[in-house]
């Protein structure tokens, strides 16, 4: 099988997810630097830099594939297919490393896989559902929250500030919103 650009970006995406839990998960000494009285690990600095690469990928396949016409049915399996891969392997990472609540990635995975289920059976009675505006949100929410938890809410912690339990509350509120906005449209779907 030949893979197009924006293919090839998608599958780097995948490529970075276990490279990412690598460094949120196995504890390497790669030292540690203070601010303000803060601590935070180079490790958690590299997983947070790698997810953002990961995460910036996305919207860069897709504007390849729209702007050179290189859509493909393949692209169009695989590329949501690695969001999801993304985002549930760094909430398991962050359920283990205690910094989320289990409750907060059962909720966001159970959205992820719900909205799934809802395109596929739409594709299967022919109907396309496009993601939405509220889901680009969605999509924006989860990457702020998640950086923030990665990084332990620094620099944030610095100031005294719960920037991640915000993010975490508003990336919690959009998805489940952004979920129920899917199937309040496309209820022609599952009614078919």
């Amino acid at each position: 099988m030949k893979f197009n650009l924006a293919n090839r970006i998608t599958l780097v995406r995948i490529s970075l997810v276990p490279i990412v839990m690598f460094f949120l998960l196995v504890r390497l000494d790669l030292g540690k630097f203070t601010l303000f009285g803060h601590t935070a690990s180079w490790s958690d600095m590299i997983a947070a830099l790698i997810f953002i690469i990961a995460a910036v990928t996305d919207g860069l396949d897709g504007y390849i594939a729209r702007s050179r016409k290189m859509i493909t049915d393949f692209g169009k399996f695989l590329d949501p297919l690695a969001d999801k891969l993304l985002v549930s392997a760094v909430l398991i990472s962050l359920v283990e490393l205690d910094r989320l609540d289990a409750w907060v990635a059962i909720i966001i995975i159970s959205r992820e896989f719900a909205v799934t289920g809802l395109r596929l059976v739409a594709a299967a009675n022919g109907t396309v559902i496009a993601a939405s505006k509220l889901a680009k949100w969605k999509t924006t929410f989860q990457i702020v929250a998640i950086v923030a938890l990665i990084l332990n809410n620094f620099p944030f912690s610095t100031l005294d500030i719960r920037f991640d339990l915000w993010m975490v509350w508003a990336m919690v509120v959009i998805t489940v919103w952004s979920g129920v906005d899917y199937f309040v449209k496309n209820k022609q779907a599952i009614q078919e």
